[in-house]
């Protein structure tokens, strides 16, 4: 079978989680083989605690874990990594499953069992969506338009309800970014948010209301007076 002949300067780093020794192996074996670096988690915990340790650009979770809901690992990842892209296994199959999968940012649905082809045409087409290529053919993030559109409505949302819920706005007031913990946002985006950033938000979520703009003007207020 044709290798993906992956040209990733700082090879792409992917994560399987897989309770399935036999099948977290043969993943590891077959993304390896492609040139992509690969760790295994056998549970939903472990999973969690690679990602405390580094970052990753693929996620191939299984649904079905020991130890917790596959699904729930999956939204812990999309709001604390949200540039993370997700593929999800599964011999449990059901159209609400897939349909909660994709709401999540779930890139791709593969049920088993799959075949290499498959699985190397999903990771493929995953990394193709959210990479391009330099002068030098090699592969570099992007971020798609799906990707800012999310990040935008997930601001003005926050910023909506600084105004609509006194107690959020008292904790990201006195918290920062932890109170952001629930959001798929980016860091840079966290922080801005945080600090009142009206430049950053300007340039990367647009023009806001003078209801929106209450909590930035008053986080530009503490500023000043901690100053």
């Amino acid at each position: 079978m044709p290798q993906m002949q992956w040209k990733e300067p700082n090879a792409t780093h992917i994560l399987v989680m897989e309770d399935d020794k036999n099948i977290a192996k043969g993943l590891e074996m077959i993304l390896t083989d492609d040139g992509f670096i690969v760790s295994v988690a056998n549970d939903g915990q472990s999973a969690l605690d690679a990602f405390k340790k580094q970052d990753f650009d693929l996620l191939i979770a299984d649904i079905r874990l020991p130890d917790m809901d596959g699904m729930d690992v999956i939204k812990q990842v999309r709001r604390h990594t949200p540039d993370t892209k997700i593929i999800t296994i599964t011999g449990y199959v059901s159209t609400s499953l897939a349909v909660d999968a994709m709401k999540t940012g779930v890139t791709d649905f593969l049920p088993k069992p799959f075949s290499e082809e498959q699985i190397r045409s999903s990771v493929n087409e995953t990394l193709k969506m959210h990479y391009a290529t330099d002068e030098n053919g090699a592969y570099v993030h992007t971020v798609s338009e799906t990707d800012n559109l999310i990040q935008k409505r997930e601001v003005l949302h926050v910023l909506d309800r600084t105004n609509e819920d006194q107690l959020f706005c008292h904790d990201l007031m006195e918290k920062g970014t932890a109170a952001l913990a629930e959001y798929v946002l980016s860091d840079e985006a966290k922080d801005a948010i945080a600090t009142g950033d009206l430049n950053w938000i300007n340039t990367h979520v647009g023009e806001l209301t003078q209801k929106q703009l209450k909590y930035v003007f008053a986080c530009s207020q503490k500023k000043d007076w901690q100053l």
